[in-house]
């Protein structure tokens, strides 16, 4: 009975899009599901409207209310028209800025969205082609912009695409405005109340001229000039795997000096097909195979990617038997904290007033490297729209060294909100030089750190459960995890469950105290006594659950590196299994 009802729900809502007022593409897909036998697809396409996750609207490509396509992104962008012109109605003009990356149809949807805006009387900065992320973020802020927004689905399989949306101080939108949003959106009721005709005396291009000031603030952020005037022969391999970091990186690259970039061309080619990799990710050992073998070929000291965004950057450095190993993204976050944090303390930049930001899964190494520097540390929800709130509300109190999270994103700067792998390229490379002025390589300076300051092993496991069903089982391993908590875990108790959903931190003596955090989230935390942490979450944009494991291992020596690993190693091994996956 309850599948008749669904099935009679989907077929009725299916049945709308099949007026005139949409496209006859979209009408003959959407009878062709309709008159399929099987209907699971049917389903999966209309059984729900894609909404704003931690990185805003994202989905498939296709027809249908939950998929994207240019009725969803224009609804989207109709009701963020309708609520900018009421947030603010006062203001003589409203202007929001436009971009895309590489995937199949973002060029399309970005237009579509400038036509939107400019129907609807808002001024909009669209950029020429394709550009990082963060450039975009840059441009909000740069144009005192009140909104704006990119076509991306950043690092997923290249079936799907993206909407992310912006608000004034160039982060992705939060509470209250992304509730506001989805309220306006859920207001449109008929297609025809999209103003699909844009007003072409209302949108401005943008380009070169951004990319030229957005390149010079990055430059700004260097630490070390002199190390990499020493070291501006340095082997950097880097791979854009086909998205928007092809220009931008290398160029930034130069600016600061290095001359011998090694790139890896058939990945320079910007294709939203991603032909070279299995996925697009940096994160994936695979989509680095190419990158390797290039730096393999040249005697590379340095590997670096960015994914099709740029948004997100990926480092593979040589580790102590000359072989070419992936850094974890808590790595990579931890190294360019680290060389911040103590480049500032060598030029006598540290005052007292500087904070870091890390999201609550990301390695609680970079706590200690705080405490230890006497840096402020906060730690944020998943997503860098957190990050930047908490930036947001330190502006002009505290000054801002950095903040990471474990999904490889990092940002230096405050003119963008968002993370910048343009900016952690610069960095990263710059951080390599200065370790070779101490007689150090990235190998080395890592095993530092965890001298002295803990060694850790982090690594994250995702379960896929895709459409409705999935949704509903991973509902339910949440409630299991949240009613049934370990008492221990990998041999070690369990001495804090922190639940976000409720805010409530319970100490394993019974006694609970109150999280301070903005809002509540669907995250569960364990905490053992050894040190060990596991994060469990859905995702907010893709249909997983998500367990972060976070585990330490006394380090007594950079001898004990190697041992380290074998039995950080063997100690997740015990997590999964105590975990049931």
């Amino acid at each position: 009975m309850e599948n008749d009802q669904l099935l009679k729900e989907v077929t009725a809502k299916a049945q709308v899009w099949l007026g005139d007022g949409y496209d006859e593409e979209t009408r003959a897909e959407v009878k062709r599901m309709l008159d399929a036998d099987d209907k699971t697809e049917l389903i999966e396409c209309f059984y729900k409207d894609l909404e704003f996750g931690t990185g805003g609207l994202r989905g498939i490509m296709g027809a249908g209310s939950n998929r994207m396509n240019i009725y969803t992104v224009g609804a989207a962008t109709q009701g963020l028209a309708n609520y900018l012109k009421e947030a603010f109605k006062d203001l003589p003009e409203i202007s929001v800025a436009v971009g895309h990356d590489v995937r199949n149809n973002s060029r399309k949807f970005a237009e579509i969205v400038a036509d939107i805006f400019s129907a609807n009387g808002i001024k909009v900065y669209l950029f020429d082609s394709f550009r990082p992320t963060p450039e975009l973020s840059f441009a909000i802020r740069h144009f005192g912009c009140q909104s704006g927004v990119n076509i991306t689905a950043s690092h997923n399989p290249k079936i799907y695409n993206g909407y992310k949306a912006y608000w004034e101080d160039g982060a992705q939108i939060i509470a209250p405005h992304d509730v506001n949003i989805i309220d306006h959106v859920n207001r449109i009721k008929n297609v025809d109340e999209i103003k699909f005709e844009g007003d072409k005396s209302k949108i401005q291009i943008i380009g070169a001229d951004v990319d030229k000031i957005y390149l010079e603030k990055i430059k700004g952020l260097s630490l070390s000039p002199e190390a990499i005037a020493k070291n501006k022969d340095l082997k950097i391999v880097y791979t854009p795997i086909h998205g928007t970091g092809v220009e931008l990186i290398p160029q930034s690259l130069k600016n600061y000096g290095f001359e011998n970039i090694i790139h890896v061309p058939e990945q320079d080619v910007p294709s939203g097909d991603f032909p070279t990799v299995e996925s697009p990710n940096p994160e994936v050992p695979s989509a680095m195979a190419m990158a390797i073998a290039k730096a393999k070929e040249v005697g590379a000291d340095l590997i670096m990617a960015s994914d099709p965004d740029a948004d997100r950057v990926g480092c593979v450095i040589r580790d102590n038997n000359g072989e070419y190993v992936l850094l974890n993204g808590n790595q990579i976050c931890m190294i360019l904290l680290n060389y911040i944090i103590t480049r500032n303390q060598e030029l006598g930049l540290l005052k007292g007033n500087e904070f870091v930001v890390k999201t609550i899964v990301t390695t609680e190494v970079i706590k200690a490297i705080c405490d230890a520097n006497k840096v402020k540390m906060y730690d944020c929800y998943t997503g860098f729209k957190w990050i930047a709130a908490v930036m947001r509300d330190n502006e002009d109190v505290l000054r801002y060294l950095g903040g990471g999270e474990e999904s490889y994103g990092f940002l230096a700067e405050t003119f963008v909100r968002d993370k910048d792998a343009v900016s952690a390229c610069s960095l990263l490379a710059e951080a390599c030089a200065w370790a070779k002025t101490k007689g150090m390589d990235f190998q080395a300076m890592l095993a530092d750190i965890y001298l002295k300051y803990g060694f850790s092993n982090e690594v994250g496991v995702s379960v896929v459960r895709p459409g409705k069903s999935g949704a509903e089982e991973i509902q339910a391993l949440m409630k299991q995890f949240r009613e049934n908590p370990p008492k221990s875990l990998a041999g070690s108790p369990v001495e804090v469950v922190k639940d976000y959903l409720t805010l409530d931190a319970t100490h394993a003596d019974g006694t609970v105290e109150k999280l301070n955090f903005p809002t509540t989230s669907n995250v569960l935390q364990y905490f053992t006594v050894d040190g060990s942490k596991v994060s469990i979450r859905p995702s907010g944009t893709e249909p997983k659950i998500k367990f972060y494991m976070e585990v330490k291992v006394p380090m007594a020596s950079v001898a004990d590196y190697n041992d380290c690993g074998k039995a950080a190693a063997a100690k997740v091994e015990a997590l999964k299994k105590d975990l049931g996956i």
